[in-house]
């Protein structure tokens, strides 16, 4: 009799702790993100205070916006969170994604070394300024790695009237080839080093090789103000209207998908463009200095 009791007990208890356990699980989110993001420290912030406020936590999948946007087309994710508003607006359009919100933006700035071999410092013309290091064969590195940046790279490059070389080239992430067929300017090799690689790892390669480099404003102001070491390279293009760096947040689509969490996904996306948290997006500092500008709610503070 006693066994039947304890046995009765022991079932009662475990079905309280499965749905309880179950749960917790629903609320864990794969959000598939560009680097800048987490790169700039922006989620350190943002998703504690999620967490705080709904309960929901969420596992990041730091990566290029192409690879986090063919996550979301394969489906092994719930969210992506990225930067390249015409890759995005085609994903959400073939049914992929529920639907778009502009959460913020930031800009792209040309770092280099001090001595800066081109003399690009001061120059507003992101194209004038690639163009001339492309001329004087200064030392270029780029992601190449099908990423937002690399995305709005190849765009500039296409701006300045240079002949441009099409290559398809295989880079690895996480243990795994994938081909990337990208445009660049003569001289890859030689002045343009295109790496396959993300944007921390990319920057401190150009500081290494007293490169230029196109970074997100976010990522150099973590690296160069945020870290001990610092980062031995300088803003010397900014201010191109060309340069600005919208990005968007996009559920994935559950009549594509069943198995996504579209519940509490839909729920952090709203989240993202609330007056509170575009307020912190726009009190985020690095150094002072802020790093992202709300788009949601222009004037959030």
């Amino acid at each position: 009799m006693k066994k039947s009791a304890m046995w009765i007990l022991t079932v009662f208890f475990m079905m309280c702790i499965v749905p309880g356990t179950t749960m917790g699980a629903d609320k864990i989110l794969k959000m598939s993100t560009t680097t800048s993001t987490q790169n700039s420290g922006l989620l350190d912030v943002l998703l504690p205070q999620l967490e705080k406020d709904t309960g929901i936590q969420v596992k990041v999948l730091a990566k290029g916006t192409g690879a986090a946007i063919r996550d979301g087309i394969d489906g092994n994710v719930d969210i992506i969170f990225v930067h390249a508003k015409s890759k995005e607006e085609k994903f959400v359009k073939d049914g992929y994604g529920a639907y778009r919100l502009g959460v913020m933006h930031n800009d792209f700035v040309i770092a280099g070394p001090v001595a800066d071999p081109a003399k690009i410092k001061g120059m507003v013309k992101a194209e004038i300024a690639l163009k001339t290091i492309a001329n004087t064969k200064a030392r270029f590195v780029s992601r190449g790695d099908d990423s937002g940046t690399h995305t709005k790279e190849q765009a500039l490059w296409k701006d300045t009237g240079l002949s441009l070389k099409t290559v398809t080239s295989e880079i690895i992430k996480k243990g795994k080839k994938q081909s990337v067929s990208f445009q660049h300017p003569e001289g890859l090799g030689q002045w343009y080093l295109s790496i396959g690689q993300g944007m921390g790892k990319s920057l401190t390669y150009a500081e290494e090789k007293q490169a230029y480099i196109l970074v997100d404003r976010g990522t150099y102001l973590k690296y160069k103000y945020g870290r001990k070491q610092g980062l031995d390279l300088e803003i010397l293009c900014e201010g191109d209207p060309k340069l600005f760096n919208p990005y968007g947040i996009i559920p994935i689509n559950p009549k594509k998908y069943s198995h996504v969490k579209f519940e509490p996904a839909d729920k952090f996306a709203k989240w993202l463009v609330s007056p509170k948290v575009q307020g912190i997006i726009a009190g985020y500092k690095i150094e002072g200095q802020q790093a992202f500008f709300p788009d949601a709610v222009p004037d959030a503070k």
